[in-house]
């Protein structure tokens, strides 16, 4: 592996932990119903995979030139933790979604009993 290829794995494996550890956070800010932080979190989890999967099209590209690179366990490895954090980050968007439905239908249940 040469050095711009394991330059490109290091990124994914970066900015795929960068991206999950966003997604966890706004799962987190979403449970205490803090969701402006929440949708912070999940905007930067965006970036992070966005710049991660850039490094992987530089990689896949080089697939049909020149310089063609050998897979090797390292950047099977780097693409899949990418790629699992793009899983993460997309279930991350429908758990945040739920705690916002469920704190909308506790404030409208809040709203009922306070009018009997």
């Amino acid at each position: 592996m040469d050095i711009h290829t394991e330059e490109a794995v290091v990124k994914l494996i970066l900015h795929g932990g960068n991206t999950r550890k966003e997604a966890y956070a706004a799962i987190t800010a979403a449970e205490n119903y803090k969701f402006e932080e929440a949708t912070s979190h999940l905007q930067k989890a965006e970036v992070q995979f966005l710049e991660g999967h850039a490094w992987q099209t530089k990689l896949v590209s080089r697939r049909n030139s020149e310089q063609e690179i050998t897979p090797s366990f390292l950047l099977v490895h780097g693409q899949d933790h990418l790629m699992t954090a793009q899983a993460e980050l997309n279930l991350a968007k429908q758990i945040v979604k739920q705690y916002v439905k469920q704190s909308e239908l506790e404030a409208r249940i809040k709203k009922l009993e306070e009018e009997t």
